[in-house]
């Protein structure tokens, strides 16, 4: 099926995916936007699969403060090069994630972090697997495995903690 530049032009806008990844994304779906970002999505998870065991030894620390300064957040998210870190796309996944610590209290980074016999729903005790406090539909692990499609990079979450005044 033959797919009209602007529908390329407009997934690319949608998703930041690369042109040729929405051609061929699109015409895998018979034109459906829907469908070509769900295809894009799983392109992604497999891209941070094959990513999974390169080094991450740059990234950034990054904090967010409530409103009323009661409660507050530290991130340590890392990447494979500071040039990437300094990027906009990775400095705004950051401030998500340190929004989600702050607002769920997640106890653990992974479901592999969790210790055996650990009581309560690893959707809530992980951090990667929880869904996202603005999208619901999306999870920090998703959101994780998209800024690696479209850096290119490895992308970690290495650690958190929350601090609230009075606990």
């Amino acid at each position: 099926m033959a797919v009209s530049p602007e529908a390329v032009k407009e997934l690319r806008e949608l998703t930041g995916a690369g042109m040729l990844d929405c051609k061929h994304a699109l015409e895998e779906a018979g034109g459906e936007f829907e469908k070509a970002k769900e295809i894009l999505r799983q392109k992604g998870h497999a891209l941070a699969a094959k990513r999974a065991e390169r080094a991450t030894a740059e990234g950034v620390v990054l904090s967010y403060l409530h409103h009323d300064g009661r409660l507050g957040a530290l991130v340590e998210i890392n990447c494979e090069s500071d040039f990437v870190a300094r990027t906009g796309d990775f400095q705004q996944l950051a401030q998500s994630i340190a929004l989600q610590v702050a607002a769920t209290n997640p106890q653990f980074v992974a479901p592999e972090d969790v210790p055996e016999g650990a009581e309560g729903d690893p959707k809530e005790l992980c951090l990667l697997l929880q869904p996202f406090v603005r999208d619901e539909s999306v999870s920090i692990q998703d959101m994780v495995n998209e800024a690696i499609r479209k850096t290119g990079e490895n992308i970690r979450v290495r650690r958190f903690a929350r601090f609230e005044l009075g606990r």
